[in-house]
């Protein structure tokens, strides 16, 4: 058997924002970024948003105790099913919220792959096209964001 040498894995930078707004309302961040400096710092979410919706949790970054916030820990890979429910009930929920004019954050660990899922799928929800949630998030987040091949299938495909 002939061993094939996998590609070397590629360093994606953190984002240089703690988080963006991709459309009126609906933010997406992780809970890191890169100051100005390069340097890595904590994105602590307080009173910001009306609505918080995080797919990674960390200690101390919040949100604030009277924000609205949903918690569902997915990891950066192939889904299960039920993952996959979830996810589409938490675009759902924002989508709702966006479109009563509530701030929305949508954030995972380094604000990316589960973040730019949930973050697509609301887009959908609100009418617009795979390739345009796609091309929006990639535009307004980060050219790195959905990385995640599996999450790009999803989204072409349908999250049922």
């Amino acid at each position: 058997m002939v061993q094939m040498d996998r590609p070397p894995k590629i360093q994606i930078p953190d984002a240089d924002a703690p988080w963006n707004e991709i459309v009126p309302q609906l933010w997406m961040g992780g809970h890191h970024y890169g100051n100005a400096e390069g340097v890595r710092v904590p994105a602590i979410v307080g009173t910001e948003f009306d609505v918080v919706i995080s797919l990674f949790q960390a200690e101390g970054h919040g949100p604030g105790p009277d924000v609205e916030h949903h918690h569902l820990a997915i990891p950066d890979t192939a889904l299960l099913a039920e993952q996959l429910a979830a996810a589409r009930e938490l675009s759902r929920i924002a989508a709702a919220a966006v479109r009563a004019d509530r701030s929305v954050m949508v954030r995972c660990q380094y604000g990316y792959n589960r973040s730019g899922l949930v973050v697509a799928q609301t887009l959908l929800e609100l009418g617009h096209s795979v390739d345009d949630a796609i091309t929006l998030i990639r535009r307004r987040r980060s050219r790195h964001a959905l990385n995640n091949e599996f999450f790009v299938t999803y989204l072409t495909v349908g999250l049922r």
